[in-house]
């Protein structure tokens, strides 16, 4: 199959742009955490039903966008999504009290569960050896929206308000949706598989009820979801909890906040694509490559994480450093789990199979800032932001472990099934 490399490289910049923007407006709810209790008088287990209440409708979302993304085009459905993020971030920006701001902030959950139609499009234009490299650049826009969210928090908050970031980025949305609507084209689905690269011609191939029922009879599939629900509680915990952390725990300025996780953040953008580069080149080795690189990650997230926190108070020299360190290895499962995804499951019910995926996940990120605001309340964000991490840390290790001893049967399974795809494809190819 023939293939622009130009243009699939514009495709991956908007997608880009779209990921990196709106995690800006996702994430930015974390540094605004006080001006935001402040504004509404409420605690810290109030503050996290609005943090979770964004995840529940997210994670029941994820099934009806992957459903969707599998039947009609991406693009289009990218600008949908992109069009309902600037408009309820707009509610949320002029919600008058405690009860319409949680049911509008809410109700942006709802484009927060597009991305796997986005990741399911960017399959069908890079193929399965450069995967973990262009998903880790793709994830890296998590560690530099939330930078962004930091830094205009830290330098507009104060001066221009949290309600009118919120009508900044929503703006955003409504031109990002413009921009997918009129210059993103879908790819035939399955085009970028090695089986499929000499041909001219490729069969449509569109969501299969049978085929995504047979997701649930692939082992390493089923893992995945288990590792997906326990693994997302740290990284809600820190994104959520994390800057209340230094300022009531550390006693932190806002100025050593930055500096203390503006490095940090920029290596745990790094960590994205550092795991997605490692997963690729062990993957070319054998197939239990990413699933072992991820457990690596973890592991070592979740020791250097426990040394970190329990650096004391007044050297915080010693903790940005172990900061940075921490930072790099924690990202090191994500672009390894979606390129596994993948491995693993036909073009058709990518969207679908990844969006099980993600509702898998969201029940666990749902419940971890609700949690952690909870323990917070009763002992302290140190023992809940330690506590949860390192528990789900040893957990997601052990169900990684047991996804790479069964991948590889799975593995292999899809690629027979895209050979016989290839061969009765090639009858559709033109004569000379």
């Amino acid at each position: 199959m023939k293939k622009r490399s130009g243009y699939r490289w514009f495709v991956f910049a908007v997608c880009f742009a779209f990921l990196l923007l709106h995690q800006s407006d996702r994430l930015l709810i974390g540094p605004l955490t006080t001006p935001i209790m402040e504004t509404f008088g409420i605690d810290e287990a109030q503050m996290g039903w609005i943090f979770g209440g964004a995840l529940i409708v997210a994670a029941v979302f994820y099934l009806i966008w992957g459903y969707l993304f599998d039947r009609y085009s991406r693009p289009k459905l990218l600008a949908l999504a992109s069009a309902i993020w600037g408009s309820t971030t707009w509610f949320s920006a002029i919600a008058p009290n405690f009860t319409t701001f949680f049911i509008s902030r809410s109700s942006t959950g709802i484009d927060d569960s597009s991305y796997p139609g986005l990741f399911s499009l960017i399959s069908d234009y890079f193929g399965p050896k450069m995967r973990g490299k262009v998903y880790g650049l793709l994830q890296l826009t998590a560690p530099l929206g939330y930078m962004i969210g930091l830094l205009a928090a830290t330098m507009l908050g104060g001066l221009i308000g949290w309600r009118n970031l919120f009508y900044i980025t929503g703006i955003l949305g409504i031109i990002l949706a413009v921009v997918f609507f009129l210059f993103v084209r879908d790819a035939p689905r399955g085009q970028s598989e090695p089986e499929m690269e000499n041909l001219e011609m490729i069969g449509a191939h569109r969501f299969d009820k049978q085929v995504a029922l047979g997701l649930f009879r692939k082992r390493s599939m089923l893992l995945l979801f288990a590792q997906g629900f326990v693994g997302i509680f740290p990284w809600n915990v820190i994104t959520f909890w994390f800057f209340r952390y230094l300022e009531v725990d550390r006693g932190y300025d806002a100025n050593t906040i930055l500096f203390t996780m503006a490095p940090a953040i920029l290596m745990l953008a790094a960590g994205y694509f550092v795991g997605g580069a490692v997963g690729d080149f062990f993957f070319r080795r054998t197939p239990r490559g990413r699933m072992l690189t991820a457990m690596f990650g973890v592991i070592t997230g979740a020791v250097l994480l426990y040394i970190t926190i329990n650096i004391p108070d007044q050297n915080q020299s010693l903790f940005a450093i172990m900061m940075i360190l921490t930072a790099l290895f924690i990202p090191f499962a994500a672009p390894n789990v979606v390129s596994t995804v993948y491995d693993i499951t036909l073009p058709e019910v990518r969207s679908t199979s990844l969006s099980i995926q993600y509702f898998m996940e969201n029940g666990g990120a749902a419940l971890a800032p609700i949690l952690a605001g909870y323990i917070a309340r009763l002992y302290s964000l140190e023992t809940a932001i330690l506590g949860i991490c390192i528990t789900a840390w040893v957990l997601g290790a052990v169900i990684l472990g047991l996804t790479a001893y069964f991948v590889p049967a799975d593995i292999h399974t899809l690629r027979t099934q895209m050979q016989e795809r290839a061969q009765a494809d090639s009858a559709l190819q033109p004569a000379d």
